[in-house]
């Protein structure tokens, strides 16, 4: 749209004697209930034209139409100009569109970026909340990526503390030597198995003492348990080789499980983080800050940051015993990462619950003048809930990824089935047909919606080729593979006829905003931008394959022009769900 935009800034210096800057021009697609394709708001130009905005817009509009070939028309709606372009003009965009073969991805920018998602723990299997953390924080990488920066995506995975060693305790305590092999168990949900009977034995202890007199939170702190628990964890941070031994084993157990569900979600990670290495860090954080003034010791020995000046709290950022605290390890990670690559952006991908710890992480990182803190991010997302109710972890009643995804394959075969198409695949073919499908409608309901809103996750409806779903856009980008075999099409010499019928213009419109809806994407980390894009795209392509013949017109001219429309749409179909971590299907 740059020679529309350069047409506006002459109209208006023609018109108004006014100089301006094309590259300042907005444009917007006209809104559907109106006819146009092309809007320019002309509200911020009345103080130029000194008149009121349907006059300053029906004099721009004339100036266009006499001026300039491309547009062919033009109307007024209070302050807006919708613009019709001529059918020369969306013929040429779409062969500009047709012949790069770079369309969909842009020049390299010369800047990195990270993004730290999933950050499991290493005591229970990945859960739905953390299916919704990975497919987020891969979604927004391969984005950034097409926008031309250079990705690290980063895991933090947190692999020690009472929670591993509750795991640990009562594996040793109840476990008789089970191992992954021993069960047929993945070892994320063998770990995760003596998670839970930890807590469920814990309980009965807890009530035990309360029923000999003790308050719950005194019986909390004197159960056996946890004290032993705790003298775990004690050993495991004094190096005792046999705890070191019995944690290395068991995370080894869980990393294999979870690098099977990472595989099923099709997401990867360039860098690991550990928790266990990472714990540490942050103490000489601490001591900048205490001699640059940020923090300040109490008479305990405790020390804290005051925040009230901005709006937050008091924050403790040592012991008074000396100890880090959470958000101390989090001040040395930072600095650590930034130190191994140098980003100039870092994003946490993160529930929103933990919204306020990022204020203040970064507000800290600010305050002791870290250079790079004002590229720091917190990519806060909402719940994830299911029709039955929310999701529990301790109490074993956690939405557990793994069933989650075998769900969405036995959902995706019924549901294909139904629709009898599969009869000529073979057994290898629907398995795979199912698995693309399944995961499809997970990760597009998923993703559709935008990070921060709250999600109520149906299977059974994600899973429908009809409406805003996956599979309804993996059918589309299958039915134009059908029709592109069925004509042995090969892409050759754009084909131009001479007239467009409305529906192929309104596709080559959505072709030609791609680019547009990749940058903002972009720039809001939203992958749901993307996500209903290509449903638009294939909606607004389903509507031409219903109003216009492709492979049965008379005009071999129109033919080939229908055939190489339908090849690009597919393709952007393909990079737009490719972007959200989801497959096509090349038959269906």
């Amino acid at each position: 749209m740059d020679f529309l935009k350069q047409a506006i800034a002459h109209a208006l210096e023609s018109v108004y004697k006014v100089t301006l800057n094309a590259d300042d021009i907005a444009l917007e697609q006209t809104k559907k209930e109106f006819t146009g394709h092309i809007t320019f708001v002309v509200f911020p130009y009345i103080k130029y034209s000194k008149t009121n905005p349907e006059q300053t817009a029906q004099q721009l509009g004339t100036y266009l139409k006499d001026k300039v070939a491309q547009v062919a028309d033009f109307n007024v709606i209070k302050g807006f100009l919708n613009l019709v372009l001529s059918d020369a003009c969306w013929l040429n965009i779409f062969k500009v569109i047709a012949e790069d073969v770079n369309f969909g991805q842009y020049p390299a920018k010369g800047e990195k970026v990270m993004l730290e998602y999933s950050s499991p723990n290493t005591n229970k299997p990945l859960h739905l909340g953390h299916v919704r953390n990975n497919l987020l924080g891969f979604s927004v990488a391969e984005i950034l990526k097409a926008n031309g920066y250079e990705v690290i995506k980063a895991n933090l995975v947190n692999d020690r503390g009472i929670h591993i060693c509750k795991s640990m305790l009562a594996w040793q305590k109840f476990g008789n030597a089970e191992t992954p092999e021993s069960t047929g168990l993945k070892g994320d949900h063998l770990v995760g198995k003596y998670y839970v009977i930890f807590d469920k034995a814990y309980k009965k202890e807890i009530d035990a003492l309360v029923a000999n007199g003790l308050t719950e939170a005194e019986a909390k702190k004197q159960a056996p348990l946890i004290t032993e628990a705790q003298q775990m964890l004690q050993k495991w941070e004094a190096g005792d080789k046999e705890t070191l031994a019995l944690w290395a084993t068991m995370n080894a157990w869980v990393y294999a499980g979870f690098n099977q569900t990472y595989n099923k979600l099709g997401v990867d990670f360039d860098k690991y983080y550990y928790e266990s290495d990472t714990y540490l860090l942050g103490k000489d954080i601490v001591n900048e800050g205490i001699e640059k003034g940020v923090f300040f010791e109490k008479e305990d020995g405790s020390v804290w940051i005051d925040l009230t000046p901005d709006g937050l709290d008091e924050k403790l950022v040592r012991r008074a015993d000396g100890t880090s605290v959470y958000i101390t390890q989090d001040l040395g990670t930072a600095q650590l990462k930034y130190d191994d690559f140098g980003m100039s952006k870092s994003l946490y991908v993160v529930g929103n619950e933990q919204d306020y710890h990022f204020k203040v992480l970064f507000l800290i990182l600010d305050k002791l003048g870290k250079s790079w803190a004002k590229g720091l991010y917190h990519l806060s997302y909402g719940m994830v809930d299911l029709p039955n109710g929310k999701m529990k972890s301790r109490e074993g009643t956690v939405v557990d990824a793994d069933e989650l995804i075998a769900e969405m394959e036995a959902t995706a075969k019924t549901k294909t089935e139904e629709l009898g198409k599969t009869n000529s695949f073979s057994d290898d073919e629907k398995a795979q047909l199912y698995y693309t499908i399944g995961m499809g409608a997970l990760k597009y309901f998923l993703l559709k919606v935008e990070p921060k809103k709250r999600i109520l996750f149906d299977p059974a409806e994600s899973v429908d080729f009809q409406g805003n779903t996956g599979p309804f856009i993996q059918y589309t980008y299958a039915r134009i593979q059908s029709v592109l075999g069925k004509a042995d099409f090969v892409p050759a010499t754009l084909a131009q006829p001479n007239h467009l019928q409305p529906t192929e213009i309104e596709v080559i419109v959505l072709l030609n905003a791609y680019m547009d809806v990749l940058s903002t994407a972009a720039k809001n980390y939203n992958p749901a931008a993307i996500a209903n894009y290509v449903y638009d795209l294939a909606k607004t392509y389903n509507k031409f394959y219903q109003t216009e013949t492709i492979l049965k017109g008379e005009d071999e001219v129109v033919k080939q022009f229908r055939l190489s429309l339908s090849n690009v749409t597919a393709s952007v179909l393909k990079k737009g769900m490719g972007l959200l971590g989801v497959g096509v299907v090349e038959r269906m």
